[in-house]
């Protein structure tokens, strides 16, 4: 059996957050349950035309999965894991805003064996909250993670983002220490970027709201780099932190160009050296499952060649803080980067982007920054 990674997109939101430009939307609950039906016939169709295939990670994003009613949650992952050997699934994550926190909610979603909860804080101050669009507060938020280490959640992640409207270095000093002093699993560190046509950035052109500047927003950057390395935080990709034995699979995977699969309104996949996507039309994502017509939901964005792989293998690959090895794209490519991308790497160490260490291509501190 092939074994590969599983995303189901959950795109109801209570309210769409001020920088948010994800395939989202407010005020369509009334399709909840008939989305999730559609989505469980996508989930059984793909399943029954590929009988080989397993998941070894699931992830739930959106949206806000945590809005939806638990037990279309339960009906999604029982579909998904129908036919599979449970114990061979070893992440399954979901997201989780602290606006839409119920115990009974968390309970059930242990029982049904969800393993890894995403919780978005973004920030601790509530004042910068609510000038996002945030729906909860610092304290919602501190119920919500609290509660799910009685219920027995052993690995959490927390969200946090930097260079935030008004957002000051004293503030992140302060939001980090809380964090820390919270001891999650796993820490993403997000710099905000300004998407357009979104609520943040208009206010932000017309003057309402200011954000820091560049070289302010790279200093909070290195600060929490730096800090949550000190207190025992592998920095393993650029936006991303993990105690030992806690870096994301689901997301690794991704990041090592292993395949997945996306189930839901706008979702990506990656499959058999091509990478599509579901269609974002909610309406016609629905009607198209009810016709039986689901190749219609789906678009063609790349069929790769040796030549795309090998480019792609090297840019996710610089995501991770360990780099590329050598040997594994020889291995995979019968040649080596060194001889194939003599030029680029000669260029970037040039540069001082990268250096080459112990095997592996890494990206060097002033490459991180860019990157990120």
């Amino acid at each position: 059996m092939k074994q590969i990674g599983a995303y189901i997109h959950i795109p109801f939101c209570r309210h769409k957050c001020y920088y948010c430009d994800f395939l989202s939307f407010e005020n369509k609950e009334k399709y909840e349950n008939e989305y999730v039906k559609s989505l469980t016939n996508e989930i059984k169709n793909f399943k029954e035309k590929n009988k080989n295939i397993e998941f070894d990670t699931i992830f739930f994003g959106g949206g806000t999965p945590s809005y939806i009613d638990s037990d279309n949650i339960r009906i999604i992952l029982e579909e998904l894991t129908s036919r599979t050997d449970k114990s061979k699934i070893e992440e399954i994550t979901i997201e989780v805003n602290p606006g839409t926190f119920l115990k009974e909610k968390m309970a059930e979603y242990k029982q049904m064996g969800i393993n890894r909860l995403s919780i978005g804080l973004q920030s601790t101050n509530n004042d910068i909250l609510k000038e996002i669009g945030r729906i909860h507060s610092y304290e919602d938020f501190l119920t919500t993670y609290k509660t799910a280490r009685e219920i027995g959640f052993d690995n959490i992640n927390i969200d946090l983002m930097i260079g935030l409207p008004n957002q000051t270095f004293t503030d992140i000093k302060s939001e980090v220490d809380e964090i820390i002093r919270l001891q999650p699993n796993h820490i993403s560190v997000y710099s905000l970027i300004l998407e357009d046509n979104t609520k943040l950035e208009k206010m932000v052109s017309k003057g309402i709201l200011k954000l820091p500047n560049d070289e302010l927003e790279r200093n909070m950057y290195w600060y929490v780099k730096r800090t949550l390395e000190n207190h025992g935080y592998s920095h393993y990709e650029i936006s991303n932190f993990a105690k030992s034995g806690y870096e994301s699979k689901h997301n690794l995977n991704c990041w090592n160009q292993k395949e997945y699969i996306g189930f839901g309104l706008g979702a990506h996949s990656y499959i058999d050296d091509v990478r599509f996507s579901n269609i974002v039309k909610f309406e016609k994502y629905i009607e198209n499952i009810r016709q039986n017509e689901f190749d219609k939901n789906i678009n063609i964005n790349e069929i790769q060649d040796k030549t795309i792989k090998e480019n792609e293998f090297m840019l996710l690959g610089l995501r991770k803080i360990e780099g590329v090895s050598i040997r594994e794209f020889k291995s995979k490519f019968d040649i080596s980067p060194l001889t194939l991308f003599r030029n680029e790497l000669n260029q970037l160490l040039e540069d001082g982007l990268i250096r080459i260490h112990n095997g592996r291509v890494l990206l060097t501190n002033r490459g991180i920054d860019l990157a990120n």
